[in-house]
């Protein structure tokens, strides 16, 4: 694979800092986005979503306190209203996202970055 590595992360979940080392003991060059300082605008996480081939639903952390005062798991929101609200509360997109070129995997468990590797 020559298409360089980007990771989108929080750094201050657990997750994201184990996949940032495995990355970092790959060797091979990346480029970490933490998408609380560079927020990620709706187009960009749908073309995350898009990347990842799988359902919008699949993305949003539903267990979090704002998506259950939110009653997201119960709502049946277009995907464009909930990609709307990820990208105003980023703590609701599941995390890390790492993509390369047009592939991305959710790193849950951070092992899966090797699926890139």
């Amino acid at each position: 694979m020559s298409s360089r590595i980007t990771i989108y992360h929080k750094p201050t979940c657990s997750k994201c800092r184990a996949t940032l080392t495995l990355l970092k003991d790959s060797g091979q060059e990346f480029d970490a986005v933490n998408y609380y300082e560079i927020p990620l605008t709706a187009a960009a996480l749908r073309e995350l979503i898009d990347k990842l081939g799988v359902p919008v639903r699949d993305v949003l952390r539903s267990d979090e306190p704002l998506a259950r005062s939110l009653k997201l798991a119960e709502r049946q929101l277009p995907d464009d209203e909930l990609i709307k609200i990820m990208v105003e509360n980023p703590d609701l997109i599941q995390r890390p996202i790492v993509v390369r070129g047009d592939e991305a995997v959710l790193c849950r468990p951070p092992e899966n970055v090797t699926k890139l590797l």
